[in-house]
C-alpha cells in the first residue's frame, strides 16, 4: 500500500494512452503512439492476451495494428469494433479473430526449423539420434493452432474542428450501440448514428475543451464536463441541468475547482439503480496541494449523495467496475487507487506506481471470460500511463461470514456474560 512499483505486466515501445477489455474475448486492447512527430516512437493498437497462471496474471502480444502518423489517444468497443480518437478525427476499426490450423513441422527441403532446431539440441544436450528422433516425431504430429487477428477500418468521421491542432478528448458507444458520441477540444459534443455514421446532433457543450462524457444506460441523459467549471446534464442537444458538487460546501469557493471525469454506474443489488460519479480537481495549484474530491450522485434527480476527500495528488482518469462496486482512480504522479463505490472510501493505494501521469484504467469485466481471469480477487483493473506500461492491479476477495454465524457468537458472547456476572457476582440473577 506504500510507494513501490509495480511489476509491469506488458511494456509497449511508444507511450500508452488508453485500454480496453474486451467482454467477450478478454482480449487486452490498448493503444498510443508518438504521433506525427519524426521521433522515431511508432503509432499502433496492440491486442494482449491475458491469462491467469496460479495467483499472477501475464500478458502476451497477440496483434500489432499499425496506425500511421497518428497516435490513438482514446477509444471504445462497442462490439466487435473499436472506435479511436486520432488527431481530430474518430476512426471505426473492426477486428476479428482467426484460428489457423496447420502442420507444425515445415515441408522444405531442409526438413524445418522446428526439427533443425530439435537436432542442434539433441547435438549440444548429448542426448544422441534417439532423443533427437522423439523430438522430430513430436514436432511432426503437433498441430499449430494460432490466433490470429484482423483489423480493418471501415468508417472514420470529423469529430473536433478545432482551427488549430483538432483533438478528440472522449468517446463512447450508448449501452445499446444505436449511438457513438464524441467530444473535442472545440467544446461540441458530436453524435453520430451507428453503423450509418450518420451524424444526428452537433451543438456546443462547453465553452474551451471537453474534458469527459457517459451516456445512462437508457439513452435518457448525458452528461458532459468541460474546463469551464461546468458539469452537464443533457437531454438531447437540450441543458437539463447543471450539477454543483458544493453547494453544501460553504469552504469551497467558487471557480476554485473543475470537474475532471464522469461516470454512470450501476448499484450492487439493484437492476435498474444508477449512480453517477464526478471527480473534482483544483483549478490552480497552490504551493500546499489542496485535497481532489469524489462525488456521488443520484441519477434520478442529480442531486449529490455523497463528496469524499480524495488526497491531494490530481487525478487524471476515473473508471467504473461493471458491478459498480468499485471506482478506480489514476493520478497526474502515477499512483493508481481503487475506491468502494458506496462509501468512497478507499481500498487499494499504490503511490507512484507509474513514474508519470496515469492515462487511462479499465476493470476486468463482469462477463464468463472476465470472472475466469479475476481468479481469487474481488476485483481487477489494468492502468496504463505514458511511462509505456500497462500493470495490474488487483483486490482479493475479503472473507465474509453467514449473518446466522454472526448472530450465534452474539448469543454465546451474552451468555458468557451473564455466566461470568453471576459467578462474579452471586445472586445477580
Amino acid at each position: 500500500m506504500g510507494k513501490w512499483r509495480m511489476p509491469d505486466l506488458y511494456r509497449a515501445p511508444f507511450p500508452l494512452y488508453t485500454i480496453k477489455v474486451d467482454p467477450k474475448t478478454g482480449w487486452v486492447i490498448t493503444a498510443g503512439g508518438g504521433g506525427a512527430s519524426k521521433t522515431g516512437i511508432k503509432n499502433a493498437v496492440h491486442f494482449l492476451g491475458l491469462e491467469l497462471v496460479g495467483d499472477q496474471h501475464c500478458a502476451t502480444l497477440v496483434h500489432s495494428h499499425d496506425t500511421d502518423t497518428r497516435a490513438t489517444m482514446n477509444l471504445a468497443i462497442g462490439g466487435d469494433v473499436i472506435a479511436a480518437g486520432q488527431d481530430g478525427r474518430c476512426s471505426l476499426m473492426r477486428f476479428r479473430q482467426r484460428q489457423t490450423r496447420g502442420k507444425a513441422a515445415a515441408k522444405d527441403a531442409g526438413g524445418g526449423s522446428e526439427q533443425g532446431a530439435a537436432r542442434r539440441r539433441a547435438g549440444k544436450g548429448g542426448k544422441g539420434s534417439e532423443g533427437a528422433a522423439a523430438a522430430r516425431g513430436n514436432v511432426s504430429e503437433m498441430k499449430d493452432n494460432t490466433t490470429q487477428i484482423s483489423v480493418d477500418t471501415f468508417g472514420e468521421v470529423q469529430s473536433d474542428l478545432s482551427p488549430q491542432d483538432p483533438l478528440q478528448k472522449c468517446v463512447r458507444f450508448s449501452p445499446d450501440l444505436s449511438l457513438l458520441l464524441t467530444g473535442g477540444t472545440d467544446g461540441h459534443i458530436r453524435v453520430w448514428e451507428y453503423p450509418s455514421l450518420k451524424e444526428k446532433l452537433d451543438f456546443k457543450a462547453h465553452e474551451g475543451e471537453i474534458e469527459d462524457l457517459d451516456i445512462s444506460p437508457n439513452n435518457k441523459h448525458l452528461v458532459t464536463v468541460g474546463r469551464d467549471f461546468a458539469c452537464s446534464i443533457w437531454s438531447g442537444n437540450q441543458l437539463a441541468m447543471s450539477l454543483c458538487w458544493h453547494e453544501k460546501m460553504p469552504q469551497i469557493a467558487a471557480k476554485s475547482y473543475r470537474y475532471m471525469a464522469c461516470r454512470f454506474g450501476k448499484v450492487e443489488d439493484q437492476k435498474d439503480t444508477l449512480r453517477l460519479y464526478t471527480v473534482q480537481i483544483p483549478h490552480k495549484r497552490d504551493r500546499k496541494p489542496p485535497q481532489c474530491y469524489l462525488s456521488k450522485w443520484d441519477s434520478q434527480n442529480f442531486l449529490p449523495m455523497l463528496t469524499n476527500p480524495c488526497g491531494t495528488e490530481v487525478i487524471s482518469t476515473l473508471a467504473v467496475s461493471d458491478s459498480g462496486t468499485f471506482l478506480g482512480l489514476g493520478t497526474v504522479t502515477g499512483s493508481v487507487a481503487i475506491y468502494i463505490a458506496f462509501s468512497l472510501q478507499k481500498l487499494y493505494y499504490v503511490q507512484e506506481s507509474h513514474g508519470i501521469v496515469v492515462t487511462d484504467l479499465a476493470f476486468l469485466p463482469d462477463t464468463p471470460k472476465g470472472q475466469s481471469l479475476k481468479g481469487n480477487n474481488e476485483a481487477a483493473m489494468l492502468s496504463v500511463a505514458v511511462d509505456c506500461r500497462c500493470q495490474m492491479h488487483t483486490v482479493r476477495n475479503r472473507r465474509s461470514f453467514p449473518i446466522w454465524l454472526v448472530l450465534f457468537f452474539c448469543g454465546l458472547m451474552v451468555v458468557g456474560a451473564v455466566l461470568l456476572l453471576q459467578y462474579l457476582f452471586p445472586g445477580f440473577i
